[in-house]
């Protein structure tokens, strides 16, 4: 058995409107299957709100009118990438609260991460269903216990 350790730096937002939020089902990594907020690693040089605005474009459609920061934080995940070979992965991620005047998202995959974006009843949701950041957003936010 081989293990990778890495950390990732990303950019995410929390798009809700009407109690629904916006999320994309991950389509690879070790949060397959779950749902997570849009956005996604920071590259090279860029600054996160420029990741941000990058990201939520590809993997959900819209532009933003406005945003603000929300917090900081990280996760622990440690997953098998393929046989024998496990990733220990320390996530990073740079929480924003995101405004947008779009309402129609994205909903087809983007070839890379996403399985598509679509709007979510919080009520609705589970814990089960969704990624770490987005589990994080929401309780802090008191829409899930």
């Amino acid at each position: 058995m081989k293990e990778i350790v890495k950390t990732h730096v990303g950019a995410y937002g929390i798009i809700i409107k009407d109690n629904k939020i916006a999320l994309v089902k991950k389509a690879r990594g070790g949060y397959k299957g779950k749902l997570d907020l849009p956005g996604g690693g920071i590259e090279h040089t860029e600054l996160p709100c420029v990741t941000l605005e990058r990201e939520i474009m590809e993997e959900a459609g819209i532009k933003i009118s406005k945003y603000s920061l929300f917090d900081v934080t990280a996760t622990n995940i440690k997953w098998e990438m393929e046989k024998d070979l496990f990733e220990d992965l320390h996530h990073i991620g740079i929480l924003y609260l995101v405004e947008t005047n779009e309402v129609n998202l994205k909903s087809d995959a983007d070839g890379l991460d996403s399985e598509g974006a679509n709007w979510y009843s919080i009520k609705d949701l589970s814990k089960d269903q969704l990624s770490p950041f987005a589990i994080y957003a929401l309780e802090k936010m008191n829409y899930i216990k």
